[in-house]
């Protein structure tokens, strides 16, 4: 891991943003901030481009530009004027795929005439592509184990490389209300402006509203707290957290991208993410959530337990083999009455095998019996399986891999054509 490569065939793509950058990192939340900051700004007027990893089922998912994914044709052109640069570089450094398509990217949202970008770290942050640009904003949003074979195995280490995102007298927020003494000890060293979930913004709520508090500035004309808001589009257990560093990002870059109290309301009930507690209408609910980690799965678990009962709820689940199984399912251990352990097709994934093992060794271990458990070949066939099972108000969770929910999403797009 390292920037040197691509930094090389950055500079010879003369690769610069005229506009204001926002860079989100962390552990989870990443992708909900960045299209809380995305749809603010749009309801502002504002001219935005977003670019996030991984996708589910389009790789034009991770390019939008006021709001939409671009299309083949104009991707195509920038991937081509950075297989140039990189032939015409010295040495014609090699890139991953990664780095490749975020070159070509944000070489196309440096072309389109933007009022603002926002870039989704990868993995960590320090030595992730995206860093290759300084932000103007730089958001970490959570700290917590996760990618330990690359980015350390404390959540110091960890905080510390996502801390890389930062630059010298910058605009640093965090979201974590914990944030590790390395993350606050880099952020002082490069005396950045540092925003802290609980020192200079934070949030409240109830079951009807909900309202956020940040530093008092009479030039922004905003109030300290704005209150009454309703609750974000997206649903989950942390999904205010998450909102309220957006719109701490956004209060910080007030005076280069001013947003109205109204534009923050209209962008919170406006914002879209597949695969984030996305909950699908109809019956049996069904629930598609990303959580690969045991602080998401965790987060999951609370969400879950907040929507009401269900007779039973069903999972389907599937994995990569080097993500802290044992941790992501121990949370979600109580509220799953029957399990289905799928493959997935790629060759870093656990198989449904060593996944059902596992969460029946778990069960045993917690409750003296294993609950339901079995196999499938592939997230679709598990989801049929369950189908066949599950009543009309029972409810289906769908979680594990990005490659989990796209499974599912796929062969729920294609029944429905």
């Amino acid at each position: 891991m390292g920037l040197e490569r691509i930094t090389l065939v950055k500079n010879q793509l003369g690769l610069s943003f005229s506009c204001p950058v926002f860079t989100v990192g962390g552990t989870n939340g990443k992708g909900s901030t960045c299209s809380f900051i995305e749809s603010i700004l749009l309801a502002a007027g504002y001219k935005v481009a977003c670019h996030t990893s991984p996708h589910l089922l389009k790789f034009n998912e991770r390019a939008r530009i006021q709001g939409q994914a671009v299309d083949d044709a104009r991707l195509l052109e920038h991937f081509k004027q950075v297989e140039l640069a990189r032939c015409a570089t010295p040495g014609t450094p090699s890139l991953t795929y990664f780095e490749f398509t975020t070159l070509a990217i944000m070489h196309l949202f440096a072309a389109s005439d933007l009022d603002a970008v926002i870039l989704e770290v990868g993995m960590g942050g320090r030595l992730d592509a995206v860093n290759i640009v300084d932000a103007d904003c730089a958001i970490v949003t959570s700290i917590d184990l996760d990618h330990m074979a690359f980015l350390g195995d404390t959540r110091e280490k960890i905080g510390f490389e996502k801390a890389g995102i930062f630059r010298s007298g910058g605009i640093a927020i965090c979201a974590d209300p914990l944030p590790p003494n390395s993350l606050l000890a880099h952020a002082n060293q490069l005396a950045c402006d540092l925003w802290l979930q609980g020192r200079d913004f934070s949030y409240e709520g109830d079951r009807q509203q909900w309202s956020w508090s940040g530093r008092s500035e009479a030039a922004s004309g905003l109030p300290k707290k704005m209150g009454g808001l309703a609750y974000p589009a997206l649903r989950g257990a942390n999904q205010l957290l998450n909102a309220s560093a957006a719109i701490a990002a956004l209060m910080a870059l007030k005076n280069r991208l001013p947003v109205s109290a109204q534009d923050i309301r209209t962008g919170l009930a406006t914002v879209e993410l597949p695969g984030r507690f996305q909950v699908l209408p109809g019956k049996p609910s069904i629930v598609l959530d990303v959580a690969h980690n045991p602080h998401a799965s965790a987060v999951l678990a609370q969400s879950l337990d907040s929507m009401g009962y269900h007779p039973y709820t069903y999972a389907i689940f599937g994995a990569m083999a080097d993500k802290d199984i044992a941790g992501v399912i121990k949370p979600l251990l109580p509220l799953i009455d029957y399990w289905v352990c799928v493959d997935l097709p790629i060759s870093r994934a656990a198989s449904a095998e060593i996944l059902a093992d596992l969460l029946v060794e778990e069960l045993l271990a917690i409750k003296g019996e294993a609950k339901r458990v079995s196999s499938a070949k592939s997230p679709a066939l598990g989801f049929e399986e369950v189908l066949s099972k599950a009543g009309e108000n029972d409810r289906i969770v769908v979680f594990g891999s990005f490659y989990t929910v796209a499974g599912v999403m796929a062969y729920r797009n294609k029944r429905a054509h």
